[in-house]
């Protein structure tokens, strides 16, 4: 199989897995027990907060481990706007599903949210975001990268411009954080989260940073763990795993990076055609969102796993029929040209070889379709 989605999961590093197995075997105490094993656990918890924090210039004390990044976002979002009993709020049409149904559900309890579009190229207009704050906005949420294709929001300008108005700022970093530097004092970042099983750790990990002069309401009250902000006994091998895979991946983020973006430019030299058309502008090297004029994402993305190429398409499949990208609507696509988009992602296991081979299916499906299709 040549596993061409890693924007949707990575498989474990065996550094990753070695961590865990470790973890597991020395340090599988409950971090808030009081005897001995449980503060060696509790030790090497704090240790591994550390040690993200480092990773994001952050402050060890504002790091909480979730189970992933859709929590990591639930418990943002929630804990930082409860504090206020209304308010107005701001993100983007696509950001993820878990950020969406968020704000939906706040919009609910009488907060008023503003959803945002981009424009042709995925960007967000700074303009328009300025617009729309009022004098009860409370939180501005955007996605540091667009999980269907790759483009990177102008972060750091949009952080300086909401400090100045203090209004709270979160961003979804799951599919940038190891794949570009990240700085939250630098990109005055209030909060953000992170997942690891998009960086070779383990699924059901994740990270929510907060900027520890910030105060948050937690969302179960009387919870001991992470300091209230979630219940549940915390998962010490997890996350001992997790870092081993996030300090592996930082460590090679320049040198992969420039390896992935090669990879990116090849595919759309070779697939240059007048039928097939690259979404997005330029920003994660590993992420490709690519549309066949005329053929539906699920085709081809079906296609390519006949001849065992794992892509995905844009968006989730419901029923046998794929929704069109809300990406894509939101950059101003037609509703057929938002079922086209599929999206390719490389990771540290692509090779050469794996491309061209994925090159060559796709010209076989541009020539058998050409006549009937397109």
């Amino acid at each position: 199989m040549i596993y061409l989605d890693n924007a949707a999961s990575t498989p474990m590093s065996d550094n990753a897995l070695l961590a865990y197995t470790k973890a597991a075997k020395e340090y599988f105490a409950n971090t808030q027990s009081s005897h001995d094993a449980g503060t060696r656990a509790a030790q090497l918890l704090e240790s591994a907060r550390t040690s993200i924090a480092q990773m994001l210039n952050g402050d060890p004390s504002g790091i909480y481990f979730t189970s992933g990044g859709t929590e990591a976002n639930v418990l943002a979002l929630t804990g930082l706007v409860k504090r206020y009993q209304t308010g107005h709020l701001i993100t983007a049409q696509a950001e993820h599903s878990s950020v969406l149904h968020t704000f939906e559900k706040l919009e609910r309890e009488g907060y008023r949210v503003t959803f945002l579009s981009y424009d042709a190229e995925g960007h967000i207009r700074i303009e328009e975001l300025l617009e729309a704050i009022c004098e009860d906005t409370i939180l501005v949420s955007l996605a540091h990268a667009n999980s269907e294709t790759g483009t990177t929001q102008q972060i750091k300008e949009i952080g300086e411009e909401l400090s100045k108005r203090n209004i709270l700022f979160h961003t979804d970093m799951v599919q940038s954080f190891s794949k570009i530097p990240i700085d939250v004092r630098q990109m005055k970042i209030n909060a953000l989260s992170i997942s690891s099983h998009k960086l070779h750790g383990p699924k059901g990990v994740g990270v929510c940073y907060i900027s520890p002069p910030i105060p948050w309401v937690s969302g179960l009250p009387g919870t001991i763990h992470e300091k209230g902000f979630r219940p549940g006994t915390v998962n010490v091998p997890g996350i001992c795993a997790f870092i081993a895979a996030a300090e592996e991946a930082v460590a090679l983020m320049e040198d992969e990076g420039k390896r992935l973006m090669n990879f990116r430019n090849y595919l759309t030299n070779a697939l240059a055609h007048p039928n097939i058309v690259f979404e997005g502008h330029q920003g994660l090297p590993h992420i490709l969102g690519v549309r066949v004029k005329g053929l539906e994402g699920q085709y081809v993305m079906l296609e390519l796993n006949r001849r065992n190429i794992a892509v995905s398409t844009g968006s989730a499949c419901s029923i046998g029929q794929q929704k069109p990208s809300k990406t894509l609507l939101s950059m101003g696509r037609t509703l057929d040209e938002a079922r086209e988009l599929i999206r390719i992602s490389f990771g540290r296991e692509t090779t050469q070889d794996n491309l061209e081979k994925t090159v060559s299916v796709f010209h076989e499906i541009l020539t058998r379709c050409s006549s009937t299709k397109l």
